[in-house]
């Protein structure tokens, strides 16, 4: 029996639709899978398939985007990777910028990719997976996934603005949901991270359920101090352990039962 064939028998998936084994296969999420077959990239034996509603059996069906054959795999993957600064968050970049493709093995695992993004400058838990469905539910609005970062700011926050952060501060694209913040020592082992830090320079933590553009460096400018460096340590029910900038590791059996248990009611 081929791999193909024991994922699609144990998960009681025959027949499906096509975007969902897309996305399963880890080509694209699934929305994005949709795009794909919109735009004739899709044949399922042979044939062009556009249609949205159209199923596959994958013991039968031979489904190829572009053509390339596209099969599910024993498991879908998923790891973590300490994003370290300097590298944009793509798995291909055209004008020839340090990229986090070069840091998690895409060539192991064809259709890797990272959920939700971290600016250029800014370092820490960066999540892959192959799952098409678990990503696009992460990503999904309606998802309040936690995400905890720690920045250097300059100056110092005051009782007043940390308050103004907590209730939900407005930006120039609406209002914030209100967000945890607590300013840190420099002796805390949390802040250890800027062990280098500057005069002048303070570290705030501050968990948001959002994920705007820039969303903590304009929180942070709005109140009046602007970051000097940002690391993300925890990702919904994920902390960043065990890795150095620029490492990976797969995902322990429980983080991925805790990360997929959050996502059900999205899926």
């Amino acid at each position: 029996m081929t791999n193909s064939e024991q994922a699609a028998q144990g998960e009681r998936i025959v027949p499906m639709r096509l975007q969902k084994f897309l996305a399963r296969a880890g080509v694209a999420s699934r929305r994005g899978s949709e795009n794909l077959m919109t735009a004739g990239r899709v044949r399922v034996n042979g044939a062009v398939t556009t249609e949205l509603g159209s199923k596959v059996d994958p013991l039968v069906d031979v489904v190829t985007v572009d053509g390339r054959e596209v099969r599910l795999a024993d498991g879908s993957v998923y790891l973590m990777l300490y994003k370290p600064a300097g590298y944009v968050t793509t798995m291909r970049d055209p004008g020839g910028r340090r990229c986090v493709a070069s840091l998690v093995p895409s060539d192991r695992y064809p259709g890797l990719f990272p959920v939700g993004r971290l600016d250029r400058d800014t370092t820490g838990l960066l999540l892959f997976t192959t799952d098409g469905e678990a990503a696009q539910a992460l990503l999904h609005p309606s998802f309040e996934k936690k995400k905890h970062y720690l920045a250097l700011v300059h100056g110092w926050l005051t009782h007043a603005e940390a308050k103004a952060l907590e209730d939900g501060i407005e930006l120039d694209d609406g209002p914030c949901a209100p967000a945890r913040v607590e300013a840190l020592r420099m002796g805390d082992p949390r802040a250890a991270i800027f062990a280098d830090a500057p005069k002048g320079t303070s570290v705030v933590g501050l968990t948001i359920h959002e994920g705007r553009k820039h969303q903590v460096k304009r929180m942070l400018e709005a109140v009046g101090h602007e970051v000097v460096r940002l690391h993300r340590d925890t990702f919904g029910p994920l902390r960043l352990t065990g890795i150095e900038p620029g490492q990976w590791r797969m995902l322990t059996d429980g983080e991925r039962a805790r990360l997929l248990e959050a996502t059900r009611g999205e899926r």
